[in-house]
């Protein structure tokens, strides 16, 4: 086996442990969302229980700046970090509607 070859090898091993790192940080966030969705579910239950509105623009903006923050610290593109919030906040008023409407 020549020097080429070899280099090939070792990008193919060191390409499969990256991807087998990814797999299993996946596959945690998947988990992780999991317990977060179960956590604003018994928030949305409750809510609806009082007659709370679904959303809280304050908390939100709050939970905003903070992610943003914690994204800046950890290197990560808080526009990124902006638009998974986003995005997960959606979800949650979504489902704290649902639960509102008896759904």
């Amino acid at each position: 086996m020549d020097t080429a070859d070899n280099t090939d090898a070792e990008a193919l091993q060191t390409l499969k442990r990256l991807r087998g790192s990814i797999d299993n940080i996946d596959a945690a966030l998947i988990h992780l969302l999991a317990e977060r969705f179960k956590a604003t579910q018994q928030v949305g239950i409750l809510k609806a229980e009082h007659g709370m509105p679904a959303s809280d623009p304050a908390r939100e903006e709050r939970q905003l700046t903070r992610l943003r923050e914690l994204a800046l610290e950890a290197d990560l593109d808080p526009e990124f970090a902006q638009k998974w919030f986003n995005f997960v906040v959606a979800e949650v008023i979504r489902h704290h509607t649902a639960a509102a409407d008896g759904r």
